[in-house]
C-alpha cells in the first residue's frame, strides 16, 4: 500500500524528480487517466460536431455559448478553494499516521515492571500486552477496510490469537450499544492492579507510570476513533468537487478553437489540441485526486497506511519484548573507547570525510565586535560614565 521513494531522492541531482515521474503504482498517472481519458473524448465530441456537424447558424450560436463560457468559467475560485481543502486533508492525513498506536513503550515498561520469570510471571506480561494490542485490533475493525476484510468477526479475532474463548464470551455478555474498544484496557488495569498487590509489581510508582502510559495509548485510539466518526464536512467536499467539475465542463464548451476566419478575439490560431487545457485539467483535477486519496488513510489505495502491517509487527515485537528478552541481558565488557578520551568512530571509503574538524561552538564566536568592547553604565541621570 504504502509507496516509499526516499531512496531514490536521498541526495538532490540534476532533474532528481524525473526518476519518479516513470512510476506507476501510486502515481496521479493511475489515480487520473479515467477522467483524464473522459474530458479529452468529451472535449473532442464537441470538436469534431462543431466543426463537422452544425450549420453556419448553429456555429455563430456555439461561437458566443463558447466566449461566454471561457469568460466565466474563470470566474470560479478553483485555485482558492482547492488550496485550502487540499491542505486541510494533508494536515488531518500526517495528523492520523502520528497517532497510530505503537506498543513499544508500553511494552518496555511491562517488561522493566513486572517481574517474575517463573510461568505465572510470563503469563501476566504477555497477557497485557495481549490485551493492549487487542485494543489496536478493535480500532483498526472499525476504522480500517484492509484489516476488517481480515478480520471480519470476532470469531476471527479469537481464531488469531488476539482473545481468547473465555474472554470472548465476557465480551459479548457485556451489553453496550457502543464500540467496545475500551474493554481490554480495563481488563490491563485490573490485572495491572492485582500484579501490584501480589507484588509483581514492586510499588505503586511502576504501577502508576504503567497505568499513564496505557492512558497515552488508549488516547491514540480514542484519536484514530474520532478521526474515522467526524470528517471534513460533507458540504466542504461537496463545494470543491462541484468547483472543479463545474469549470472543467464549461472548458469543454469555452476552450474550443473556433472559426479563425470569424475574427474573434484570442481565435486567431487553431491547433485542434487544447494543449493547456489538457495540463490544467492534469493538475488541478490531479489535486482533487490527492485529497481524495488522502481524505480516509485507511482504505487499501496505493498510499493509505499498512494497518495489517502494523498489527503484525506490534505483536511480534511485543510478545518477543516481554517474554523472551524480560531480564535476558548481554554480558558487559568493556568498549574499545575505554582509554580513549576522545572517541571517533572510523569513516569508510565510501563514506565521506568528516564535516568538520573543529567542533561546534555557536555562530556568533567568529563575530567580531572590534576594539571598543569596553563596558559601561549609565547614572541615575541617564549620562554615561
Amino acid at each position: 500500500m504504502t509507496v516509499t521513494y526516499s531512496s531514490k531522492v536521498a541526495n538532490a541531482t540534476f532533474f532528481g524528480f524525473h526518476r519518479l515521474l516513470l512510476r506507476w503504482k501510486g502515481s496521479i498517472y493511475k489515480l487520473l487517466y479515467r477522467e483524464f481519458i473522459v474530458f479529452a473524448t468529451l472535449y473532442t465530441a464537441i470538436s469534431v460536431l462543431y466543426r463537422f456537424f452544425l450549420t453556419g447558424s448553429q456555429k455563430r450560436f456555439f461561437e458566443k455559448l463558447s466566449i461566454y463560457c471561457d469568460k466565466y468559467a474563470e470566474q470560479i475560485p478553483v485555485t482558492f478553494v482547492l488550496g485550502f481543502y487540499v491542505t486541510l486533508v494533508v494536515n488531518r492525513w500526517w495528523n492520523q499516521f502520528v497517532n497510530l498506536p505503537w506498543p513499544d513503550r508500553l511494552m518496555l515498561l511491562i517488561s522493566s515492571c513486572v517481574q517474575g520469570r517463573d510461568e505465572y510471571g510470563r503469563l501476566l506480561r504477555r497477557t497485557l500486552m495481549r490485551y493492549v494490542n487487542l485494543t489496536s485490533l478493535l480500532i483498526f475493525r472499525s476504522v480500517s477496510t484492509a484489516v476488517y476484510k481480515r478480520f471480519p468477526t470476532m470469531d476471527h479475532v479469537v481464531g488469531a490469537g488476539f482473545m481468547t474463548k473465555y474472554e470472548r464470551k465476557l465480551f459479548d455478555d457485556l451489553k453496550s450499544p457502543h464500540l467496545k474498544y475500551w474493554v481490554p484496557f480495563v481488563w490491563f488495569g485490573n490485572l495491572a492492579s492485582k500484579a501490584r498487590k501480589e507484588g509483581r509489581i514492586r510499588d505503586s510508582v511502576d504501577l502508576q507510570t504503567l497505568m499513564n502510559e496505557m492512558n497515552k495509548y488508549r488516547s491514540w485510539c480514542s484519536l484514530l476513533f474520532g478521526y474515522d466518526w467526524v470528517g471534513i464536512p460533507l458540504v466542504y467536499t461537496q463545494v470543491v468537487t462541484l468547483a472543479v467539475y463545474t469549470f472543467f465542463f464549461a472548458c469543454l464548451i469555452g476552450r474550443q478553437f473556433l472559426d479563425t476566419d470569424q475574427g474573434y478575439q484570442g481565435h486567431d490560431l487553431d491547433i485542434y489540441i487544447p494543449i493547456f487545457t489538457l495540463l490544467q485539467f492534469f493538475f488541478y483535477a490531479g489535486w482533487l485526486k490527492v485529497a481524495e486519496q488522502l481524505i480516509n488513510p485507511f482504505g487499501e489505495d496505493d498510499d493509505d497506511f499498512e494497518t495489517n502491517w502494523c498489527i503484525d509487527r506490534n505483536l511480534q515485537v511485543s510478545l518477543l519484548a516481554v517474554d523472551e528478552m524480560h531480564m535476558n541481558l548481554p554480558r558487559m565488557e568493556k568498549d574499545i573507547y575505554w582509554n580513549d578520551t576522545s572517541a571517533r568512530p572510523p569513516y569508510t571509503k565510501a563514506a565521506r570525510s568528516p564535516p568538520q574538524e573543529s567542533a561546534v561552538i555557536g555562530s556568533q564566536s567568529v563575530q567580531d565586535v572590534g576594539s571598543d568592547n569596553t563596558a559601561s553604565r549609565e547614572d541615575g541621570n541617564g549620562e554615561r560614565n
